[in-house]
């Protein structure tokens, strides 16, 4: 009785062992045939040549064909002959010239042919470190010479973790050649640094350019930074440069543009991001606002003045002659004692003003016009008439003062009018449009002090009287100019942190990096191959016997 036929799946498994069987089969004979056909008398003829074996002929055709597309004139005339089993003493000196010509992978890939095939094509020297090569001992002494291109020396340091002691003198062979993670390798270990200039090495514009973002930051143009898609180098030129808001993105710059609006929320959040010595500038800074005095690097950077301000409350009259922080600080310290109607306070700091006859003209006239509505409140006409002529030629706005003092003068003392700007007894610039807005704050402010409220009212009559008849020549103006007294639109830049070298953007000890270093350390074993092939020893006979 016949068995059954096995199943669908079991027969497509015996199916598919038997051909690989009969492929594995096939393959053998193959082999077998082609050592068949290297007969005794041509291995014994490239026994000459240091090639001992029918297997090693074979090793040997296989590699001189793919040689053969590589060499020229008399070098592939020597070739073709050996390929025929032609042999002479043409032949090492034919592989080495394509060698020489042949890049660094194709050597050390003939190299390692060489060896695996056991030619004696290499000195002793030469196969000793190939071994080590491939085997990965990569700790043999090489000499300076025998290294030309510095591979074996990388690769030692490497091996005995010794990478910060690489030798500089080796650098100008390895830096031209080198993949970028072992350069970074380098870097890293502080083997290499700015003094290298390894950028000039490296005709590639990329690497060119993040080598030096790496090593030297602020030579990096803004192109290359784009290139680089170096956000932080971006972020760090668009805020120097000043303009438009950054875009948030939590991180130093962020902090520094509200430090520059003067928001001292963020001074111990700031403190935290930034290097030590920048910090130790920043407690300067927050230490002088104690006393009102900074050094000369302090507030010549006009960056601060908004964070010093927005810190800074005077408790006496400010020097105006101290610096131009000072200076103007005396300004807006005067004036915001007018709007508060502290008039002792005003005056004290108005004199100060006054007293520095050297200060910028345009603080000069505003702190004469100042004096002269402090004449005018104490009903001192003839006096703040004086002060104003000195400044009416040269400002419109005191010529209407002038002009207003004048007036006032004709009017019996008992008849005139509240001297004082109401704008100002509101606390606000002269013809500030929210002054309802203002006035009923400060009532709902003062609702249970009568002379505030009697103060407030008398103001706020003045100014709707003003507006419907459209006639505010009655008031003296002051400030004659909002622009004085505006603090600087600048940025910080010595509290901005030096520019970072750009992070490491390749694997650290890449293998494959190192492969590439260590085929290039083969393939500068090239002046060991020979011109004629070495004597065999004993156990190379006893082993192709």
């Amino acid at each position: 009785m016949t068995s059954p036929p096995p199943a669908g799946g079991a027969r497509a498994e015996a199916v598919a062992r038997e051909r690989e069987r009969l492929r594995a089969l096939r393959e053998r004979r193959d082999a077998q045939s082609t050592d068949d056909a290297v007969d005794g008398f041509t291995v014994r003829k490239w026994r000459k040549v240091g090639v001992f074996g029918a297997q090693a002929v074979l090793q040997a055709h296989a590699l001189l064909r793919q040689l053969a597309s590589l060499a020229q004139d008399a070098t592939h005339d020597a070739l073709a002959d050996a390929l025929g089993d032609e042999l002479d003493d043409r032949l090492l000196p034919a592989v080495r010239t394509v060698l020489e010509r042949a890049d660094p992978t194709t050597v050390a890939e003939t190299l390692a042919a060489i060896q695996a095939g056991g030619f004696l094509w290499l000195s002793e020297v030469g196969e000793q470190r190939l071994t080590a090569l491939t085997t990965g001992a990569d700790t043999l002494a090489v000499s300076g010479s025998e290294d030309p291109y510095g591979a074996y020396a990388l690769l030692s340091a490497f091996a005995t973790e010794g990478t910060a002691a690489f030798p500089p003198r080796m650098l100008p062979r390895t830096l031209p050649w080198i993949p970028l993670s072992v350069l970074d390798d380098l870097i890293d270990a502080g083997a290499l640094g700015p003094e290298h200039q390894p950028w000039q090495y490296r005709p590639e514009e990329a690497e060119h350019a993040y080598l030096k973002a790496r090593l030297v930051p602020d030579q990096v143009s803004a192109e290359q930074a784009t290139a680089l898609e170096w956000t932080a180098r971006q972020r760090r030129n668009a805020f120097l440069a000043g303009g438009e808001p950054l875009p948030p993105a939590d991180d130093v710059y962020d902090l520094l543009e509200r430090v520059a609006d003067g928001d001292a929320s963020v001074v111990k959040e700031l403190e935290r991001k930034l290097p030590r010595d920048l910090v130790l500038r920043l407690r300067r800074l927050l230490d002088g606002v104690d006393v009102g005095n900074w050094d000369r690097d302090i507030w010549e950077d006009r960056g601060l003045w908004r964070i010093i301000f927005s810190l800074w409350e005077p408790k006496a009259a400010v020097n105006p002659s101290r610096s131009p922080l000072h200076a103007l600080m005396a300004l807006r310290q005067a004036y915001d004692l007018l709007c508060l109607n502290d008039l002792a306070r005003a005056s004290s700091q108005i004199d100060r003003l006054v007293s520095f006859e050297t200060a910028d003209p345009a603080y000069r006239a505003e702190a004469l016009n100042f004096q002269a509505y402090t004449l005018l409140l104490r009903e001192e006409l003839d006096a703040a008439a004086a002060v104003l002529k000195g400044i009416s030629g040269s400002h419109e706005l005191a010529e209407s003062n002038l002009h207003m003092v004048k007036q006032r003068r004709t009017v019996p003392r008992n008849d005139r009018l509240a001297a004082s700007n109401p704008y100002l007894d509101l606390g606000l610039p002269h013809g500030a449009p929210s002054w309802e807005t203002r006035y009923r704050d400060l009532r709902r402010e003062h609702v249970h002090d009568v002379d505030m409220s009697a103060r407030l009212n008398s103001a706020m009559k003045r100014i709707r009287n003003a507006e419907r008849d459209e006639d505010s020549s009655g008031f003296f103006v002051l400030p004659l100019d909002l622009d004085v007294f505006e603090l600087p639109d600048e940025v910080p830049v010595t509290l901005v942190p030096p520019l970072a070298p750009l992070t490491r953007r390749t694997p650290p000890r890449s293998p494959e990096s190192l492969g590439l270093v260590r085929q290039r350390a083969v393939a500068d074993l090239l002046p060991h191959l020979l011109n004629a092939p070495r004597r065999p020893d004993r156990n190379s006979r006893m082993h192709t016997q």
